[in-house]
């Protein structure tokens, strides 16, 4: 270990910066937040210092650094371009023994800054021993995705409790099994998913209980139920919190419109169930879906219905929540990258666009008894974009209609096959045309069909290379 990590309190304690310019002023930034009284020396500010200090944020002496500098500081930072004062700087604080950091300069450095993830109470800093800034920043970054942001609110909440477990729990040992046990169940995910509330009423009945022997109260062994947007396919427009869930979760119910990278991130141990539909042929019927989700929450599992694209739209959320609500089961809802955004994204068509479309419209083309009932009025007017979800049977139809309701038959159409992942296919055509190209061509469903003149921006916009474009 080539430093000690340590957390000092420097609220309200004096800290004096030597230099004032864009390196000072990053180091000023980082510091403000553990709220000290900050003092710089140099001849002259930046721009943003000059500012800190027209705001009363910063103290300020104009002159070269001298010894007495020094007098009462609790922490030094030496930030010149200038290796003599650096030098200077670090002799003087050695001679009293103050921390001192010379930036870019590890060898007259007595402490490093590390790179910070703040979710205040909790703080987790990450250093190289000064070997590599970039590396510490990029493992920050690895650990930004790992910690909720609602962990400052956990720990907030849970100090609350400490004087209460304390004297419920006399022993060390009773207090950890009682903590491991709340911030491995139910109520830790309720203050991630803003239920303080909900977290706070467990904790109390986990005290209340009678039982001292680490067993879950009844209120404890209830699991919980997450719906959670799985995307149009590429695993990278996972949302963070989805990520966790899928690898906390004790079972994962999947349908077929969640890609196989996605699952591949789901935890190893978990089971995981296939409840996929697709036209004319049902794996599990819709009800059988909702109870299943009920019945493994009242088993006391952690469940994620995992469904692609967001739940609410055209992915019967909430009909799986309200059966849920109905029998008191505890869930959440996660949203995701609908299909209509993901795959318009990657296929470079804006879904409105200032100079074609200033409004957008999300129907679904599913067939029911050889119909599509669409308002078509609504649907073919003008300076508007139209986002049809399972429009690849139905094709033919929705085209014809279109135009037999006032489109222009030479309005441009896409339709976008897999969209977001490698084997996206993007055909373009009008609505005359569409039917006959896409006929003549293997197209598979998952697709999407947007309708509109945005759709003639994609050979100019299109960025996302897939395998094969047609």
């Amino acid at each position: 270990m080539d430093y000690f990590p340590i957390f000092l309190d420097i609220k309200k304690r004096a800290v004096l910066i030597v230099g004032g310019g864009e390196i000072a002023a990053r180091k000023v930034a980082l510091l403000k937040r553990a709220r000290p009284q900050i003092t710089i020396v140099a001849p002259k500010l930046s721009d943003g210092l000059a500012e800190l200090l027209a705001q009363g944020e910063i103290a300020h002496r104009a002159g070269e650094f001298n010894d007495d500098d020094l007098n009462g500081c609790a922490l030094v930072v030496a930030a010149t371009d200038d290796a003599v004062v650096n030098r200077a700087v670090y002799d003087a604080a050695e001679k009293r023994n103050l921390p001192v950091n010379v930036v870019d300069c590890p060898e007259l450095c007595r402490f490093i800054f590390p790179s910070i993830v703040d979710r205040t109470p909790v703080t987790v800093a990450v250093s190289t021993s000064g070997t590599s800034p970039v590396l510490a920043r990029l493992l920050r970054a690895h650990l930004e995705t790992m910690i909720p942001a609602n962990y400052g609110r956990l720990a907030n909440l849970l100090a609350g409790f400490r004087d209460k477990v304390k004297s419920r729990f006399p022993d060390i040992s009773g207090r950890r099994h009682f903590w491991e046990r709340i911030l491995q169940g139910a109520a830790t995910e309720m203050v991630f998913s803003g239920r303080e509330q909900d977290a706070t009423q467990l904790i109390e009945a986990a005290l209340d209980s009678d039982d001292t022997g680490g067993k879950m109260t009844g209120a404890e062994k209830t699991g919980e139920v997450a719906l959670v947007g799985a995307g149009p396919g590429d695993p990278d427009l996972l949302t963070f919190r989805a990520l966790r869930l899928m690898q906390q979760a004790d079972v994962v119910l999947y349908d077929r419109l969640v890609s196989k990278e996605v699952l591949d991130l789901v935890r190893r141990e978990a089971d995981q169930i296939y409840v996929g539909k697709k036209r004319s042929f049902h794996a599990v019927r819709q009800e059988e879906i909702n109870q299943t989700l009920a019945d493994l929450a009242q088993q006391g599992k952690r469940v994620v219905r995992l469904k692609g694209g967001d739940p609410f739209i055209f992915g019967r959320g909430g009909e799986e929540i309200a059966t849920l609500a109905e029998q008191g089961i505890p869930f959440q809802v996660v949203p995701g990258i609908t299909a209509a955004s993901g795959c318009a994204s990657y296929a470079g068509i804006p879904l409105t666009h200032r100079d074609y479309a200033q409004s957008v419209r999300f129907v679904t083309g599913q067939l029911k008894d050889g119909t599509i009932d669409l308002d078509w009025n609504i649907l073919a007017q003008p300076q508007q974009t139209i986002v049809i979800y399972m429009g690849l049977q139905g094709l033919p139809e929705i085209c014809e209609q279109l135009i037999k309701h006032g489109a222009s038959s030479s309005l441009p159409v896409a339709l976008i096959q897999q969209g977001t992942t490698v084997h996206q296919q993007v055909i373009t055509a009008t609505l005359t045309t569409l039917p006959k190209v896409v006929a003549a061509q293997e197209v598979h469903a998952p697709t999407l069909l947007i309708v509109g003149e945005v759709v003639s921006l994609h050979d100019q916009l299109a960025w996302f290379k897939p395998i094969k474009e047609v």
